[in-house]
Order: structure tokens, then sequence, then C-alpha cells
């Protein structure tokens, strides 16, 4: 986690429902959550579900993304480092406690594995989703915008371990100079590509609570989402500082009966910690991808949290 030039590193996290600073093109995507046969995850309206094993503080759900190995499994990152504003392949494999390379993965949200790339200031965010050779080498085209520390983060599951999913994390560099950038000022409202994306609810450490994300397109309720990878939202939380990853889906599913495609999006979620923490969400419309970025403080009870959007 360096370049060859002086990188400073601060960022911002989570665990929670719900992005957009930088996202390139409609690139995205996904804990331990039930699986039904088809291999979606099902989600009740009480329950909120995160990606990763690490334990987080007070009591909150685990945060995933900080370990190169866990459960038996390493993150063998073959492209460390890439030149900034350049497009380029990014290699990895995963492997097994015996050092070979894992080549059969659960489908899970319409893919077997999802590549999520950040840089250290939470400035870009990227959610591929890469393909794998027979021999279990992973690749993607990536252009990293700047120079400087990012994480990469592969969210997947076994296939011979379907209730192990694993989230681990290793770093990566982008050369040139480094300029980090200060996360966005507080707000609750999203504006990208025309529409404008609401935040309602509040965060707090080891605690769950609902939070709400409302899209709306030139002042009207849009309620016709698509789904997009199963869902009609995706949420990425990345805690400052670490980077910890969590990952959480909104309550219900397109087609349940229930769930409608729009304009709320709904979620529980839970802070792992007190602190500042990056929230991605992902949605669709009209046939395209977006992300809405938010910035959350989880503060302890009895403190005022707040929300600032990008």
């Amino acid at each position: 986690m360096n370049t060859a030039t002086k990188i400073t590193t601060f960022a911002a996290s989570f665990a929670v429902v719900f992005g957009a600073a930088y996202a390139l093109g409609a690139v995205i995507g996904p804990v331990a959550a039930e699986v039904d046969p088809a291999g979606h995850p099902t989600h009740k309206p009480s329950e909120g579900h995160a990606h990763g094993h690490q334990a987080g503080a007070h009591e909150g759900p685990p945060a995933g993304g900080l370990q190169t190995s866990d459960g038996g499994y390493t993150l063998d990152l073959k492209t460390t480092r890439l030149d900034a504003d350049r497009r380029a392949e990014l290699r990895f494999a995963i492997r097994d406690s015996d050092g070979q390379p894992l080549t059969e993965y659960r489908t899970v949200h319409d893919k077997e594995l999802h590549l999520i790339v950040a840089s250290r200031d939470l400035s870009t965010y990227l959610h591929l989703h890469p393909t794998h050779t027979a021999d279990g080498t992973w690749s993607t085209p990536v252009t990293l915008p700047e120079a400087g520390d990012y994480r990469a983060i592969a969210d997947f599951t076994p296939a011979a371990e379907a209730s192990k999913n694993l989230s681990l994390g290793t770093d990566l560099a982008a050369s040139g100079t480094y300029r980090p950038k200060a996360l966005p000022a507080s707000s609750r409202t999203c504006e990208v590509d025309g529409y404008t994306v609401t935040l309602d609810g509040r965060l707090r450490p080891g605690s769950a609570q609902e939070l709400t994300l409302t899209v709306s397109k030139q002042g009207r309720p849009v309620t016709d989402l698509q789904p997009y990878l199963g869902a009609y939202g995706h949420l990425v939380a990345l805690r400052s500082g670490d980077l910890a990853y969590l990952h959480v889906h909104p309550h219900g599913a397109p087609g349940d009966g229930t769930t409608r495609p729009g304009p709320d999006i709904s979620f529980t979620a839970t802070a792992p910690s007190a602190g500042a923490y990056r929230l991605f969400l992902d949605f669709q419309h009209e046939g395209t991808v977006r992300t809405a970025a938010f910035t959350v403080h989880a503060a302890e009870s009895g403190e005022e949290p707040t929300a600032a959007a990008g």
C-alpha cells in the first residue's frame, strides 16, 4: 500500500444499506444471508446483512476486506501497481489452504465474484465483475483515474462452502503524484446524472437502524427502478481509515409480490464503530446503472449523526 510518490491516507466506511463518487462506466455489484435455489440471498425487512469476518467494535456486524487471508482462502493479487489514468488489466486469483487456485464459485447476485476497488481517500469507487479462466485466474480491465493508494476487495462464496461468504482485501497502487481529497460537505441529498437521491435515517454503532434512500428525477419520484444483480439497490460501505468493507442489500426483492420498484429503497444497517463511512448506492433506471455516494457519520447514542453527499 504505497506508491512511487508521497501518499497520505484517510477515508471512510461502514455497514448499511444503500453511491457516486467516481464510478467508471456502469460497473457495479453484493452476507451471509439465506440463499435460495437460484443463488439469490433473501432478506427480511428486519434483517441487515454484511460481508466479512472481521469483528467490529460495539458488537456491530463483522467488517470485511481487512485481511488478505481468511477462512482458508487467500487473495493473490498478480497486478499490484498500475499507471494512473491508463487502462490496464487487473489480474488475481483466490487460493485455498494448499495454495491451489479456487476454480468453482457459488453464484450470488448473478455473479461468481464481485470486486470493489476504492482509493484511500474514497474519491474513486469501482464495483467490477471480473471473469476467470479454467485455471482460476480472474481478470478485468480497469482505469485508476488518479495516483495513490487503493484497496482491492474480492467478495465471493466458494461453491463447496455455500455458507462461507468471504471478502478478502489487498493493496494496490497507481503511480503518479498523489493529491488526497477531503470528504464532501454535509448534505442529505446526492445529485447524479439528473437524478436526486435522498437519504433518510440515522446510523448508530452496534445498533440496527433503518435507512431509506429515495430516488427522483427532475422532481418526480422514480417508480420504475429496474432490477440490477437481483435487487433494486445495492450498498457498499467503506469505513474511514482502514477501508473496512460492508455490503448490505435492501429489504425484499424484485418479483416477491411486495417490494415496489421505487422510489424508496430501504435497508437495515449497523455501523461496526463510531466514525465516518462512505456509502455507495448502485441503482438501475432506463438501462443504466448509476451510483450515489454519501458520507455518513455514525454517532454514539445521544450524539447527533450527520451525513454528506458526493
